[in-house]
């Protein structure tokens, strides 16, 4: 995906923010940080010590409309450990025309650890825009993250009726491909309802973690991954992966389901305990 330039035109916002993580003595550093146009990180936090560090993306407008292109890059050094969220859900906006594109990038050097878990994205009515996460992944690097997407705003009553949102995920491993995940969404289709398709649900969720090859982790017929498949959500091992899906009505439940299956990969694979960001809690 071409990199957005960085200035107002076309009817919408161009920005750009990159952070860099690198590992020195015991301790991950956010490195380096550079922004342009309406993205931003708060300070690191460190509430599970200085091993892992935890970084918030801001996008101040609060929604991403048409003609509008975000890029966000994540680069983690060496043994570098990083977990970033965001402090709300991404909000899609209706567009006369112009469509917006966000682009995440994300590069993990051998040895480091990248947990990418935003909160929900929510493609309104009306929406047109293109979402894609590229993660690539050097020697024994690890991640663990999830995509929710919500159609429409069920809280308001808002169907998804018109408009297209497209979101793509790919996954690869010293350049080979290890996952790739395409849905285009187009408002009032038959696949929204159809049993083949959503089945009348408007929330869907991708969840994707790596194992490490004959290590540590769950393995077919594992009675914890029985216990994450609960109703809407459904996971399972793949080709080194634990990927999970759900596909039903509510971004709390998706948020729960793949909360689990994190705190699964991270007491059976990265050997930490669970430690939620704190900006959920607010």
């Amino acid at each position: 995906m071409v990199r957005p330039d960085v200035e107002r035109g076309n009817g919408g916002w161009q920005g750009r923010l990159h952070l860099g993580f690198a590992a020195r003595d015991g301790r991950t550093l956010l490195a380096e940080r550079r922004h342009e146009g309406p993205l931003g990180v708060q300070r690191p936090f460190y509430p599970e010590g200085p091993a892992v560090c935890h970084a918030y993306v801001l996008h101040p407008p609060g929604g991403v409309v048409g003609g509008d292109g975000l890029r966000l890059e994540i680069a983690v050094g060496a043994g570098a450990r990083a977990l970033v969220t965001t402090p709300g859900a991404t909000k899609l906006y209706r567009s006369a025309g112009p469509e917006a594109v966000i682009a995440q990038c994300f590069t993990v050097a051998p040895g480091a650890s990248l947990e990418w878990l935003p909160q929900e994205t929510i493609a309104h009515d009306g929406v047109r825009a293109d979402q894609e996460t590229v993660v690539d992944l050097a020697g024994d690097a690890a991640f663990a993250g999830w995509e929710i997407c919500c159609l429409g705003l069920a809280a308001s009553d808002e169907t998804f009726a018109a408009g297209s949102f497209c979101q793509g995920f790919r996954l690869t491993r010293d350049g080979q491909p290890l996952f790739a995940d395409r849905c285009r969404f187009h408002g009032g289709a038959a696949m929204l309802d159809a049993p083949w398709g959503l089945g009348g649900g408007r929330v869907c969720g991708l969840f994707l973690a790596t194992l490490p090859e004959g290590g540590p982790g769950p393995v077919p017929d594992d009675p914890a991954l029985a216990a994450l498949t609960d109703g809407p959500a459904a996971f399972g091992l793949l080709d080194g992966l634990l990927v999970g899906r759900y596909v039903g009505g509510d971004a709390r439940e998706a948020r729960r389901l793949f909360g689990a299956a994190w705190t699964l990969w991270r007491e059976r694979v990265a050997g930490r305990a669970p430690c939620p960001p704190r900006i959920w809690n607010t």
